[in-house]
């Protein structure tokens, strides 16, 4: 076929995409115009008055809904919070909190940040900020209140639990770092750990230096533990770059592909390794998420690794953010990312905003480098399945209606300091169990709120079951009086969590959990079983 006839053939095709192109460019154009000129007469002639800002960003929020959960809308107000998650730094206090009853309160304070050096204390409640009363306020409407340039000051009345006056604290603001690995060490004999909370900026590097501190200080260290453990991921080349502490040069780690060929990449390790073969072991669970799935699911792959907890979240979508103008970007998903294996990660199906579970069966298989069998979709199935700890029933009312915070701010005014983070324990439990009572404190199991929906549909039915119904609530009722006692060695875990917390913050609340971590000691366990450990990475199974 010579090239003439080639070129009337191809003609049509080039005519009609273009055509195509043309047509979606007009319809932009005029949907743009209809959206502005209704944004204009809702502003202009709505019967109440309009926060222009607010219109705006239901209409950013519901035009996005539609696609994956991680394409969002960032406005001007949501960027330091943007900025922390990207680079691990922001400008501002160093304080979190949360709305309790009228007042926002302190929930957790980062060492070495401004508010930490200004007094501020975990418990605080913020009264009023500039002289401005902050009663009704919400988390955002006060994180706006407190925003400014370094160097600039606020002054806060606080209301801080046991004090009979009013607390006035002047802060200067400044720059906030937040480590991400809070904590690296030994939890056994030879064993190394290491803590990644975010994949912010010179998260591999970190994790790098701390594993070559433990082998300078542990000549014979024989194996690592990585905890990615709720770690939500962030950028992505630090998790090619963590990849590569632990393999060679030159290998791949994941490739993006997208709707614009010339933006897929290959990303491959470019660096010589910190220790290519000491035995590893990475910690995750359902919230594991993004880099964190990149670097356990090439472990995986590559056979570097084992990897052991409970199922990962199942993100596997690159994001870039666009400028918007006025400090607003917006974060779209532009790509989906694969590991070596091939295999994609990403969930494929979302119920209210969360990843539905893809039954193994309708996951595709690859193999890693050994042999053994990978799925893709829906995150990352660990190698070794572990039960996740979950905080239930009474635990999780006491946490939720803030009994073990409140008790915890209440030891932390009568006790200047604690024993070391190691050592210190928490045994008073008839303590806690009057201050429990004090606060007339009840919840609902779940098996009192289907009985609530039972008794509602027997109405409607018109069944005669309320006397059944009765007799079961107070069944219930007399098995729950138990429940505090029962759960007695995990509620006093959460207490003393929460308790070094206040006077180590979240390294010490990293390193005491590693006391009794049942995760961690299956690590332990494994990686002391030299044969086990690879048979595993074989793919000849256990």
């Amino acid at each position: 076929m010579n090239n003439k006839l080639k070129l009337l053939l191809l003609s049509p095709f080039f005519a009609l995409t273009l055509l195509q192109a043309q047509a979606n460019y007009f319809d932009i154009a005029k949907n743009m115009e209809i959206f502005a000129n209704a944004y204009r007469e809702v502003n202009h002639s709505y019967v109440d008055a309009l926060d222009p800002n607010q219109v705006m960003r239901r209409g950013m929020d519901a035009m996005l809904e539609g696609l994956d959960p991680f394409t969002n809308y960032i406005s001007e107000t949501d960027i330091e919070g943007y900025r922390i998650q990207v680079d691990g730094k922001y400008n501002g206090l160093g304080a979190t909190g949360e709305r309790v009853g009228d007042y926002v309160v302190i929930v957790e304070i980062i060492e070495n940040s401004p508010a930490h050096k200004a007094g501020l204390k975990v418990g605080d409640a913020l009264v009023s900020i500039d002289g401005q009363s902050a009663k009704g306020r919400t988390e955002q409407q006060v994180q706006e209140f407190l925003r400014g340039f370094p160097g600039t000051k606020t002054d806060l009345l606080v209301r801080r639990p046991g004090e009979s006056k009013d607390l006035k604290i002047t802060l200067e603001r400044g720059e906030v770092n937040i480590p991400n690995v809070p904590h690296s060490g030994l939890v056994a004999d030879g064993i190394g750990y290491v803590n990644l909370t975010t994949y912010s900026e010179d998260a591999a590097q970190n994790v790098g230096d701390a594993l070559t501190t433990l082998k300078q200080k542990n000549p014979n260290l024989k194996g690592l533990i990585l905890d990615l453990r709720g770690n939500g991921g962030g950028l992505l080349n630090e998790a090619v770059n963590l990849v590569n502490v632990f393999v060679p040069k030159g290998e791949l780690v994941a490739s993006t592909r997208g709707k614009v060929p010339e933006w897929d990449l290959n990303l491959r390790t470019q660096y010589a390794p910190n220790d290519k073969d000491i035995p590893l072991v990475i910690l995750m669970d359902k919230m594991s998420a993004s880099a964190s799935e990149v670097t356990a699911g090439a472990l995986q792959d590559l056979d570097r690794g084992v990897v052991m907890g409970q199922k990962s979240y199942g993100k596997g979508l690159v994001q870039n953010t666009k400028e918007l103008g006025y400090n607003a970007r917006i974060k779209l998903t532009t790509a989906k990312y694969y590991i070596p294996s091939g295999r994609c990660i990403q969930s494929v199906r979302y119920k209210d905003g969360e990843p539905v579970d893809i039954p193994e069966e309708e996951r595709a298989q690859f193999k890693t480098r050994n042999g053994r069998i990978v799925l893709d979709g829906g995150g990352i199935k660990p190698d070794i399945a572990l039960p996740h700890d979950t905080a239930m029933g009474v635990v999780k009312a006491l946490l939720d209606q803030n009994i073990v915070f409140d008790y915890a701010t209440l030891f932390a005014q009568k006790r200047a300091s604690i024993d070391s983070i190691e050592i210190f324990e928490f045994t008073d439990f008839d303590d806690f169990s009057k201050f429990v009572q004090s606060k007339n404190f009840d919840y609902q199991t779940h098996s009192e709120k289907k009985l609530a929906e039972l008794r509602e549909t027997a109405a409607r039915e018109n069944w005669p079951l309320e006397a059944e119904i009765q007799a079961l609530e107070i069944k219930i009722k007399a098995e729950k009086k138990g429940e505090l006692v029962k759960q007695r060695d995990r509620i006093l875990h959460e207490i003393e969590q929460e308790i070094v917390g206040r006077y180590y913050f979240q390294r010490g609340k990293v390193r005491k959990n590693l006391v009794n971590d049942p995760e961690v000691k299956e690590a332990v366990k494994l990686i002391n079983d030299t044969a086990r450990y690879n048979l595993i990475l074989s793919g000849k199974g256990e």
